[in-house]
């Protein structure tokens, strides 16, 4: 499973998931730290990957574009 995880998450979250065989990146160690919501939620479509946050407004966003993907898990 390809895993981006976003601002909210420790960065730390991403080297405990890849130890425990996950493929995941953490926004701000790929230079989006600053980057808002719309670019990350692109991100992981265009990297295929779901993304693991703590906001509500990715749900939103996904909604609004008509988009079903990437997959989103709020925590």
């Amino acid at each position: 499973m390809k895993l981006l995880l976003d601002q909210s998450l420790p960065r730390t979250a991403a080297v405990l998931l890849c130890e425990a065989g996950f493929d995941a990146v953490h926004v701000g160690n790929i230079g989006h730290a600053s980057s808002i919501d719309a670019t990350i939620l692109e991100l992981a479509q265009i990297e295929n990957r779901t993304l693991i946050t703590m906001d509500a407004d990715f749900h939103t966003l996904l909604t609004l574009s008509g988009a079903v993907l990437p997959s989103i898990i709020r925590i």
